[in-house]
């Protein structure tokens, strides 16, 4: 037996084999449930009722869905360049402290502040993921470890702020600023907890960044520069420049995710842990199960909502863990990696000679 290249596997095939990595990871999930004492048919109605068959349960599936298609739309930029940005959660965070910043000390009202807290969360998620991108272009430094740095820093910002100069005024006992006012707040699906315009605000991000990548100088530049950087700089790219945008774009659009978790969902900055359930690193299984194709992640991170969903409602009515979550998304990912063998191999059987 030989495993043989197969070169670029069909795209219905490869979403078959994928659809298969997930679903062996859910039946693997149900294994571990029944190990834990839980009937795991009891848990496929229990999360049917709670999430697929009510309303408020699939607005949740969304809410989720938001920052994960965010994060996981930009990693798929930035993967498809071989820049491995680690750093979503970080990028994340420090959104949330610009928009914070605005909607606290700011000025403005009603849409025109909500606007500029988008921007500012934007641009400080983008300069936030810059720093390492030009480290790895200039000097050649490890992007997987810096991007992943950067991510305790922006935890320490948002906890030295909640518990320092930004610690809320009304606040005893509690690290967390004050609330935000109502002109700082996202309008919310009525009898929901989605913020409908960060739902608009997913859509629109997918679809941007997949018509760039596919129709524009900078998408052709971020092809050439991920597939043969040799040839890039043959062929005269830039890939200081090329790199930089990438990272504004994808740092950019995690940022903007920070905007929306407080400004649809907490109205004020809080813990790091409380503001983003891991949403910054779930977002590489986002973008990797999405074959690092902005549009993709549409699906993908409706997928892992769904999960983050399910996990809530197993937590209530199994008494689970919310550990059994990231167990569940870890899964996903190990056979995600399993699934690249018959991907990018075909077994070749060749019979022995006697």
């Amino acid at each position: 037996m030989r495993l043989v290249p197969r070169g670029e596997a069909p795209a219905l095939f490869v979403a078959a084999v994928s659809l298969l990595a997930v679903l062996l990871a859910f039946a693997a999930s149900l294994v571990l449930l029944a190990l834990y004492g839980a009937s795991p048919w009891e848990a496929i109605a229990v999360v049917y009722r709670g999430v697929l068959a009510d309303p408020r349960g699939f607005a949740e599936v969304l809410r989720r869905a938001v920052p994960l298609t965010l994060a996981g739309a930009g990693l798929a930029l930035a993967f498809r360049a071989q820049f491995w940005n680690i750093g979503a959660e970080g990028q994340l965070l420090v959104g949330a402290v610009a928009a914070s910043g605005v909607a606290l000390f700011g000025p403005g009202e009603g849409v025109a502040k909500l606007v500029l807290m988008a921007a500012v969360a934007f641009v400080a998620g983008g300069l936030w993921a810059m720093v390492p991108a030009y480290l790895k272009a200039r000097l050649a430094v490890n992007d997987v470890i810096t991007t992943l740095m950067f991510n305790y820093v922006a935890i320490y910002l948002v906890e030295w702020l909640i518990h320092g100069p930004w610690k809320g005024k009304s606040v005893f006992g509690f690290a967390y600023t004050d609330r935000f006012p109502a002109s700082a707040w996202l309008p919310l699906w009525p009898g929901t907890g989605l913020a409908w315009p960060g739902l608009v605000l997913a859509v629109a991000a997918a679809a941007l960044l997949a018509w760039l990548l596919g129709a524009t100088k900078l998408g052709f530049e971020v092809r050439v520069v991920g597939e043969n950087p040799e040839a890039a700089r043959y062929a005269g790219v830039r890939a200081l420049s090329t790199l930089l945008q990438v990272a504004l774009l994808s740092g950019g659009v995690a940022g903007l995710a920070g905007f929306v978790e407080v400004a649809g969902t907490h109205h004020r900055l809080l813990a790091p842990l409380q503001i983003s359930l891991g949403y910054g690193y779930t977002a590489i299984i986002v973008a990797w199960l999405g074959r690092n194709r902005p549009l993709a992640t549409l699906l993908t991170g409706l997928l892992i909502g769904f999960v983050f969903a399910a996990g809530d409602v197993a937590k209530v009515a199994l008494a689970t863990p919310f550990q059994l979550v990231q167990v569940v998304n870890g899964l996903i990912l190990f056979f995600l990696i399993a699934a690249e063998v018959p991907i990018r191999y075909r077994v070749v059987w060749r019979p022995e000679r006697g």
